[in-house]
């Protein structure tokens, strides 16, 4: 076992030097609340013998052996971890992982790495981060598409103003100027035909 320690201790020293392809951590980072669960999986490219579980907590400054869980489902812990806290769950391909953890609490909060043995080197996934809160926070709102416009109508004056129902000038002045050339156009045209009618019947 001292090889593997002896390269994970590099690995810790330079971090993503030792992350690969074999191993798939998804999502990057989970939040969940204080006394409730929560589990993190880890996706393998090929059948291994075994999956190892370490986090790593920043606030300590430590990097912590969990458990190991073989093909049979078959666990080992690391001193002091609680198996009432932490187990594993895999399907029956062998590929595919997932660490549950139990009773949340503050404590609980680091980046949890799967990780897989090879040629007497342990290989670690990207880490998932874990928060542990009190309360979550709330989902962001949809956000809805503005309304469309409705036409500009005439909108009666505020009772403050002491008139009821009188349209702005802007709509009905233009208008009754528009009416009064018209009638002042026709007035012309009707006094040629009221002279040109008199003449046509004298004619007959």
């Amino acid at each position: 076992m001292a090889r593997p320690w002896l390269h994970l201790c590099i690995c810790l020293q330079i971090p993503g030097f030792c992350t690969n392809l074999l191993l798939s951590q998804s999502p990057g980072h989970i939040l969940a609340q204080t006394n409730n669960k929560t589990e993190i999986p880890c996706e393998l490219k090929k059948e291994h013998a075994g999956v190892y579980w370490y986090r790593w907590s920043q606030e300590r400054q430590t990097f912590e052996f969990l458990m190991f869980s073989n093909l049979l489902g078959k666990a080992t812990y690391g001193t002091n971890i609680s198996q009432d806290k932490f187990s594993v769950h895999g399907t029956h391909s062998h590929t595919s992982y997932s660490l549950h953890i139990s009773h949340l609490h503050a404590s609980d909060n680091g980046t949890y790495y799967c990780s897989i043995s090879q040629s007497s080197q342990l290989l670690l996934g990207s880490g998932t981060r874990l928060g542990v809160v009190d309360v979550l926070p709330l989902p962001p709102k949809a956000t809805q598409a503005p309304l469309s416009k409705k036409p500009m109508q005439c909108v009666t004056k505020s009772k403050a103003a002491g008139k009821k129902g009188a349209c702005s000038p802007l709509v009905w002045v233009p208008l009754a100027t528009g009416v009064l050339i018209l009638l002042l156009s026709l007035v012309p045209t009707a006094h040629r035909l009221h002279r040109k009618h008199p003449a046509s019947l004298r004619g007959r």
